[in-house]
């Protein structure tokens, strides 16, 4: 099943997010604007709004109000990305030109910021003084992971602790905040919300390690980048940190780090890690965080946005690899 099928009773809400992202870009100044709209129409799986949305079905949904949460966090991953981008010196995100390569790092820069602050400006809308709070420890922390992305680049000496540190901050928080946050506005108990918040992280964790799979196992065409373009910028992912326990592996990827012409050597190092049990290895830990999540759905009212949220988790930690 196609992830957008699980939440078909939400597609006029979708539809109302998508409008206001726009919206919410939308500046005097033609050439923020054109890059913002540069990355928002190149699509997107628009998770964290799908789980700010159906987290507020265990409050008093109104999507006028909930919508705020979802087009703020939106808005948060949308920063996150345009500043990887910069940091990784990324050429394509989703098989188009990253707007670093479409215009210069400085535009990126100045297109992140802009962006983070519409998102801070559409969060005033949300009464509820807890939220903002959760939500500005969530940008701390989403800032810390990217800062830690940059200490350890090329550090072939991290441990896996540091690695899900990492991820925790960059990829899981801002998911277990979109869940939160969606209950939140709804006014649902904090019974009810800080469940969310820990089904958020979990799959979180999941989302990301299966993506850092991915990177390895997927295709260009389906990843919209090179196949292994995290290692090339210096990421060390899981599959990675497992292959190197062999002494043999290490050579090849600091001999990877210092070459001219990287082509050979990414084509060794991805086939090893696709034929040893690397990949088995992390779809384990992946697998681990996805039944922790499940077992936190289990303590929810049982309603139609659980039963979406149990498909996606599902979708989330299954998707092939």
């Amino acid at each position: 099943m196609k992830l957008k099928m699980m939440y078909t009773f939400l597609n006029t809400d979708i539809a109302l997010i998508e409008k206001e992202l726009e919206q919410r870009i939308e500046t005097k100044e033609a050439l923020i604007t054109n890059a913002s709209l540069h990355l928002l129409q190149a699509g997107g799986k628009r998770i964290r709004p799908v789980f700010v949305l159906l987290a507020g079905k265990f409050g008093s949904y109104d999507v006028n109000q909930i919508k705020h949460v979802a087009v703020a966090l939106e808005l948060i991953h949308m920063a996150s990305l345009v500043h990887d981008d910069v940091i990784d010196d990324a050429d394509m995100r989703r098989g188009k030109p990253t707007i670093k390569a479409k215009w210069d790092n400085r535009i990126a820069m100045y297109t992140g910021d802009y962006i983070f602050a519409r998102a801070l400006e559409t969060i005033t809308k949300i009464e509820q003084v807890d939220a903002h709070k959760i939500l500005s420890d969530t940008m701390v922390e989403l800032t810390l992971g990217e800062i830690e992305q940059i200490k350890d680049k090329y550090d072939l000496n991290q441990d896996l602790r540091t690695y899900l540190r990492r991820i925790k901050r960059k990829t899981a928080l801002l998911i277990a905040a979109s869940c939160q946050l969606g209950a939140i506005a709804a006014g649902a108990p904090e019974s009810i919300h800080k469940k969310l918040f820990l089904f958020g992280y979990y799959v979180g964790m999941s989302f990301q390690i299966t993506d850092d799979i991915l990177d390895f196992t997927s295709s260009e065409e389906k990843l919209g980048k090179p196949v292994g373009s995290d290692l090339l910028q210096g990421n060390i992912t899981l599959p990675v940190l497992y292959a190197l326990e062999d002494p043999d592996f290490r050579l090849k990827v600091e001999r990877l780090f210092v070459a001219d012409d990287q082509t050979e050597l990414i084509s060794e190092i991805i086939t090893y890690i696709t034929s040893s049990d690397v990949i088995d290895r992390s779809v384990k830990v992946s697998e681990r965080y996805l039944e922790k999540a499940m077992m936190i759905l289990k303590e929810l009212p049982d309603n139609k946005a659980r039963k979406a949220l149990y498909q996606i988790a599902k979708y989330i930690g299954k998707r092939k690899f």
